[in-house]
């Protein structure tokens, strides 16, 4: 159906006729999503239309198809103008319930009318900088915070739960206004916790240990769906949120974590969704304090489950697992690796049990010295492959990683990856020449395995592994030979240095590297005379 046909046929009072062919023209167009610039005039038309037909009030089912085809108008930015007016913003706020005086969602019935309402919204805010203007100042986020308390029986809401969230993450993510009047006026973050422990349906079995089914628990897609929401909302708000500030703020955090714990631990309703599910999770457990970790391993906070009285590993083990399949899939390492990557990092430096854990999956002890740290398929493998990533932030936490795995002593980290692949690391943290990082970690020591003692005088310390003894090549020349390649190598430097292709560098006293010249005159600067000299 053209669309002179149907703007023929729609307009206010005319239910019936309305309603038929705005049928027709969305199930012809819902999945449209490129449009015809000729028609474009005819499309903000039509826009107008359906705000004249929704402000004069119609039956639901009218109400229904009018919002189905202007949320698939609003996918073009270019006739989004005569929507984005205070009146119309006003008319789709009503529509979807964003009223701070309502008490109740009223009758189910109504429920479509608010959800494509929620819908229309999202796709106006998201392509138009007027609405989003225009969404502060009706103070859009405190009715979606109203709408989302007043949100109740279970799954009957969660379309509208689902779509509440992604509004309020777009309003978020546009705004840093909205995201500090959520953060403290509204008080978002407790209300985006309660309404994500809603939609789990979780039952508490202790303080902070969330009862889990025998087996992974697999979620429904509208489960899904909305957790995924509710974590992309709650990652905006919580955003420098390092710092905990009283006993209150900790509690709410272990009491977020413990949630997440409890989603680590489900799938969705397929793999791709179970990928996303846990991305979101960890990317929020990025934001919570490292001192509310704990939870992750001791759902109580302090007690130990009843196996030898161990912590229980197993959400760190399904991070670990995610950490690994996202090196395996190798695209997109700084958006997908790079957090969980922090994550881990910050667990281990804070928790002693989360270090020797991981540890011990990641850098067992060395027993085949025959082939380099980078080549393999271990993980221990993979990450130090990573040292030497192009990309400077990949290489910088994939090495820092291991770096806090090996309390950050220096001779440990060498131990496991080589100096070749670590060089990058001791450069810029000034330990070239030896030593360990600024953290404390216990004093427990790592047995070496006899494999790995009776092999170590023949280790490599640049490659980390055992070479097979080659012959030198010097050994055959003459004096003269082995002068003339030495001069020609010094004169290739000379060149390359003179014309700036590469600068000489050395190693000062306390590690850090600097122009070869300055290094050398810093090695022999003459010592200090005694004071007490003659």
């Amino acid at each position: 159906m053209d669309l002179d046909t149907v703007l023929g046929r729609v307009r206010p009072g005319n239910q019936e006729e309305t309603a038929s062919a705005l049928k027709e023209y969305n199930d012809q167009n819902r999945s449209l999503f490129q449009f015809d610039p000729t028609d474009e005039e005819k499309r903000k038309k039509l826009c107008n239309v359906l705000f004249q037909v929704l402000e004069k009030g119609t039956s639901t089912s009218c109400q229904i198809v009018c919002l189905e085809a202007l949320r698939i108008l609003s996918r073009d930015k270019k006739v989004l103008a005569p929507v984005i007016t205070r009146e119309n913003m006003k008319i789709l706020m009503k529509l979807a319930k964003l009223d701070l005086q309502l008490k109740s969602l009223g009758d189910s019935a109504s429920f479509p009318v608010t959800v494509e309402s929620l819908k229309c919204l999202c796709n106006i805010v998201f392509n138009s900088p007027e609405a989003q203007k225009l969404s502060l100042e009706l103070n859009m986020a405190a009715g979606l915070c109203h709408l989302l308390k007043i949100c109740t029986g279970g799954r009957t809401v969660n379309d509208i739960r689902c779509f509440d969230l992604r509004l309020l993450f777009l309003l978020t993510l546009l705004h840093t206004e909205i995201r500090s009047q959520l953060k403290k006026e509204l008080q978002g973050f407790l209300l985006l916790t309660n309404t994500l422990e809603s939609i789990l349906s979780i039952h508490w079995v202790g303080k902070y240990q969330a009862a889990v089914k025998v087996g992974s628990p697999q979620l429904a897609v509208q489960e899904t769906d909305c957790t995924i929401e509710a974590l992309k909302a709650l990652f905006n708000v919580t955003l420098d949120s390092w710092n905990v500030h009283s006993e209150s703020d900790a509690h709410q955090f272990r009491h977020l974590a413990a949630i997440l714990r409890y989603i680590l631990l489900s799938r969705g309703p397929s793999e791709e969704k179970t990928e996303e599910l846990h991305s979101n999770t960890i990317n929020l457990l990025s934001n919570v304090p490292v001192s509310c970790l704990d939870v992750l391993i001791t759902p109580s906070g302090q007690e130990m489950s009843a196996n030898n009285n161990e912590p229980d590993m197993e959400a760190i083990q399904h991070t670990l697992n995610f950490m690994e399949k996202r090196i395996d899939k190798g695209c997109s390492y700084r958006e997908g690796l790079t957090p969980v990557l922090s994550l881990l990092t910050g667990c281990s430096r804070v928790h002693r049990s989360i270090r020797k854990y991981i540890k011990a999956e990641v850098l067992p002890p060395l027993r085949d010295l025959t082939n380099r740290p980078e080549v393999g398929t271990t993980v221990r493998n993979k990450l130090v492959r990573l040292m030497t990533h192009v990309d400077l932030g990949v290489k910088q936490i994939a090495a820092e990683f291991l770096f806090v795995l090996c309390k950050e002593r220096v001779d440990s980290l060498l131990k496991y990856t080589g100096y070749g692949n670590a060089a990058g690391l001791l450069a810029a943290r000034g330990l070239l020449t030896g030593g360990r990082g600024d953290h404390w970690y216990s004093d427990d020591e790592d047995s070496d395995t006899e494999e790995y003692l009776q092999a170590k005088p023949n280790i490599n310390l640049i490659t980390g592994h055992v070479e097979e003894p080659m012959a030198n090549p010097i050994d055959e020349m003459t004096e003269e030979q082995k002068e003339y390649e030495a001069m020609k190598l010094v004169n290739m430097f000379d060149k390359l240095s003179r014309e700036d292709i590469i600068k000489p560098m050395g190693v000062r006293a306390d590690g850090t590297m600097a122009p070869l010249e300055e290094a050398i005159h810093c090695t022999q600067m003459p010592e200090p005379e005694s004071s007490d000299s003659d």
